[in-house]
């Protein structure tokens, strides 16, 4: 039997794993008698955890919203993986270096020796290759997350791609993680009346609330609409091909950043991307390694001829310029 101690560490645990237990439930995997679950339910109340309990048939109990915080308790997968988000958090984001060490810290401290030991050998052992971290404010992330959770309307200063200031009333929808460690807000842009993608880290200052607005239809896809967004829309160069493989395939071997893939058969999908130069673009086809039909511009294939042939030069200097060196 185990001591009222370990018990109520114990029930802790049991109750983070589920929003409800049943009274008959938790007791069964507690291996107490109900009495005795409600005794020590009793003593974590005293000492200032929140637990909430519904009597009567369908009744149980679930940790409430208390001033207090139930110690976090993890098995060892959980906490080395806590660990590892952590450390690559500080490494990515400028923003979260010094809260994230803070947490890294803390976290060690309370780990059994057997962690502790792999933990500190994975930090000795790994360098971060990230020449300059992405700045990231987590005090921004969490208030346009409540905006979009509340519906507050905002406010606020924007740089846009080529840097220049403007100012930016939007409805907020959803946050975005995508590649490269860049956050996106989608919003609704009452000043455009569209929907729009902005860059976490490009907006200046602290957003204004502006009241309370009533949410509209969002995109179909909001992944898609994101994905759209930034590896197609903004780009001067863009293009639409048919690759030979079915998209769950080439799915898992094409980076994101490539360009948004469309089903169209079991042998076929359809990707379209785009990029700021036209070598840009030839290397996101290249990239796919696959062959590919170029569906529009149809006016982009001399362009992208042009590019082959000097790729094709290179490979034989004493080519003359203008024509392959490759039959």
């Amino acid at each position: 039997m185990l001591d009222t101690s370990a018990r109520l560490l114990r029930l802790l645990s049991v109750l983070q794993t589920r929003r409800f237990w049943s009274g008959t439930d938790l007791a069964g995997q507690l291996e107490v008698t109900p009495r005795t679950l409600r005794r020590d339910v009793d003593r974590l109340r005293a000492l200032g955890y929140a637990i909430d309990a519904i009597s009567g048939p369908g009744g149980g109990y679930q940790l409430g919203k208390g001033a207090a915080m139930p110690p976090l308790l993890l098995d060892d997968e959980e906490a080395v993986a806590v660990a590892v988000s952590l450390r690559a958090a500080t490494d990515s984001f400028a923003g979260l270096r010094e809260t994230g060490l803070r947490v890294l810290v803390k976290l060690e401290q309370l780990l059994p020796s057997r962690l502790r030991r792999r933990l500190s050998a994975m930090h000795a052992m790994t360098v971060s290759v990230h020449a300059r971290p992405a700045e990231l404010a987590p005090d921004l992330l969490t208030l346009l997350a409540g905006a979009c959770s509340d519906h507050e309307r905002l406010e606020f200063a924007y740089a846009d791609r080529s840097g220049n200031a403007t100012t930016r009333t939007v409805e907020p929808l959803r946050l975005a993680h995508a590649h490269e460690h860049v956050w996106y807000l989608v919003a609704w842009d009452l000043d455009r009346e569209d929907w729009r993608t902005f860059r976490v880290d490009r907006i200046r200052g602290e957003p204004q609330a502006k009241g309370r607005f009533v949410p509209r239809p969002p995109p179909p896809d909001i992944a898609d609409y994101v994905a759209h967004s930034i590896t197609y829309a903004p780009f001067t160069w863009r293009a639409r091909v048919r690759l030979q493989g079915a998209a769950a395939e080439l799915g898992r071997k094409i980076p994101t950043w490539c360009g948004v893939l469309e089903p169209e058969s079991d042998a076929t999908c359809i990707l379209r991307c785009g990029a700021n130069t036209l070598d840009g673009l030839v290397m996101r086809l290249v990239l796919t390694g696959t062959e590919f039909e170029l569906l529009e511009p149809a006016d982009l294939a001399p362009q992208i001829r042009a590019v082959l042939r000097r790729l094709e030069r290179s490979l034989d200097p004493r080519a003359e310029p203008g024509r392959g060196a490759i039959a």
